[in-house]
């Protein structure tokens, strides 16, 4: 059996390494008000952007779901590349969600919104109110999306705080308290950024810890105000405020002290009561910045970056399996020279005629050969590298090879609906995908494609059997992010579904193995001895 894999370092990252940025880099917010006073739900606002070519619309991302509320302000911005001379066609779907599943079918379609990312960055204040539309005979409400223009500041913030002495507003216990953090923006308004977790049955709460860009705080503008929100959480959604104050990010970075302790005010009890001072306090408990590097490609000259670790961990675990260690490694997601073509499969070594390389570290030394003359670019499709490895699986269905290949990512997918149909087309062949995710971002697209709770689908065809594996890279690395916890374990989740894919194809195909060859048998040899 000769087992082929070809390894794709995912060169997705948006952010370059040394060129400019090919646009302004946004980031989209979305706030939905329901026109319907007495309706509650969970809603999911999905992003689809239009491509130039072909028209088609590819899903981009999804917010989270925001539950039992009238007027979600999602905490998930959609960050887009902004190109001033083209249009970019948005599409916004919303959706009341009605169980776990990532099929979009099995939801109550609320309505959409249609627009172009220039009408928004152009809208005064670069805020959008559009009416929602679908639903024939029925006001759907309004969309709220406003964008801004990132700073490039990669800074990042871990925080902790507490409350002391909050008001009491459940009838039976004391009090549910949580946080929301906003940003301001400079028409006055605020943009939501952060929540807490709830702390439940306390007046006196102490919060996890949580990590937050200094960009999503305040875009790197360390004097723009921040507004804190405290409320007590009731399960219907209609939350009680309990108060608010305001800060900056110089005021938060002077860390633990008597000037980071704040009167928690609900403005309507100042008007009404004359001796009110406030409603409790907020402390900062803890303030650390952490500076991210440029890109989870940067080449760190003293230790391997987030691809590099992925790809060496865990190719050293498949090339095992390979014959003659020999990989064809592909890179997807960037400008090639000379002419700054824009590629999603090409050859790590730079030789399109023959992408082999030598073995695991063969690969390696492509990849960050690759990183010195490509320039990274958006955005990050999935399909052609399936695509590509399918045309040579569909030329060798009599179960004499079967092909495996490795995709490392940090979680980007801007080709969701074409990838998904690309699997569904991959499962009928003799082929498996690994998808291994790194870096620190959600890997929900992921997730959905591994299939394991609800099978691929596109067109509402399902993929004939499950095909992929995902393996978040860091659940097996230490908080320096510089060691494999267990190799073992790497090993063993990464190998996981790809003998019951193998066999699986096998049997659907009435494939049975090769019979053992006979024993050997040495051949006698006759000794002559010349005296």
């Amino acid at each position: 059996m000769d087992s082929r894999y070809t390894s794709t370092a995912g060169i997705g990252d948006l952010n370059q390494l040394s060129a400019a940025i090919p646009a302004t880099r946004v980031e989209v917010s979305v706030s939905y008000i329901y026109s319907c006073v007495n309706f509650l739900s969970f809603v999911v606002c999905v992003l689809y952007v239009q491509g130039v070519g072909n028209k088609e619309w590819r899903e981009f991302g999804r917010t989270e779901v925001i539950d039992n509320t009238l007027n979600p302000d999602f905490v998930r911005k959609f960050i887009l590349d902004y190109f001033f001379e083209e249009r970019e066609n948005l599409r916004f779907d919303l959706y009341d969600v009605d169980s776990k599943s990532p099929n979009l079918s099995k939801h109550d379609f609320l309505g959409q919104v249609f627009c172009t990312l220039g009408e928004i960055v152009g809208s005064q204040g670069s805020r959008l109110e559009k009416t929602i539309i679908g639903i024939p005979g029925k006001k759907c409400g309004t969309i709220i999306l406003t964008a801004e223009e990132l700073n490039c500041c990669r800074d990042a913030v871990l925080m902790q705080f507490c409350a002391n002495k909050l008001d009491k507003k459940d009838f039976f216990g004391k009090s549910d308290p949580f946080l929301v953090f906003y940003r301001s923006n400079e028409d006055g308004s605020f943009t939501i950024c952060h929540k807490t977790e709830v702390v439940k049955n306390t007046l006196n709460p102490v919060w996890q810890a949580f990590k937050i860009s200094v960009r999503a705080l305040c875009n790197g503008d360390y004097d723009r105000t921040i507004k804190v929100e405290v409320y007590d959480w009731d399960r219907d959604g209609s939350h009680d405020f309990i108060g608010e104050f305001t800060t900056s990010y110089r005021e938060l970075s002077r860390g633990q002290s008597q000037f980071n302790v704040y009167e928690v005010v609900n403005p309507k009890k100042k008007g009404k009561k004359k001796k009110y001072t406030n409603s409790g306090t907020v402390t900062l408990l803890s303030f650390l910045v952490e500076t991210e590097p440029t890109s989870l490609h940067y080449m760190n000259p003293y230790q391997l970056n987030a691809y590099g670790m992925a790809l060496k961990a865990v190719g050293e675990i498949v090339q095992d399996y390979d014959s003659d260690k020999m990989f064809p490694a592909l890179g997807f997601g960037a400008k090639l020279p000379p002419d700054g073509r824009i590629s999603h499969e090409f050859a790590l070594n730079g030789n399109p005629q023959n992408p082999y390389c030598d073995g695991i570290e063969g690969v390696m030394e492509a990849y960050y050969r690759s990183l010195k003359s490509v320039q990274l670019y958006g955005p990050t499709n999935f399909a052609p590298v399936i695509n590509h490895v399918a045309r040579y699986a569909s030329s060798v269905k009599d179960g004499s090879q079967y092909f495996v290949l490795l995709i490392v990512t940090d979680g980007v997918i801007s080709d969701m609906a074409q990838t998904k149909e690309s699997i569904v087309n991959a499962s009928k062949l003799p082929m498996s995908i690994i998808i291994v995710g790194v870096g620190p971002a959600e890997f929900d697209a992921m997730v959905e494609l591994d299939g394991d709770d609800v099978r691929v689908s596109s067109r509402g065809k399902y993929a004939e059997r499950d095909i992929v594996q995902f393996v978040p890279f860091r659940d097996y690395i230490d908080r320096s992010g510089n060691h494999i916890l267990s190799m073992a374990r790497l090993a063993k989740d990464v190998l996981a579904e790809i003998p019951e894919q193998f066999l699986s194809y096998m049997r659907a195909r009435g494939i049975k193995p090769s019979p053992a060859p006979p024993p050997y048998t040495p051949p006698t040899h006759v000794l002559q001895t010349q005296i």
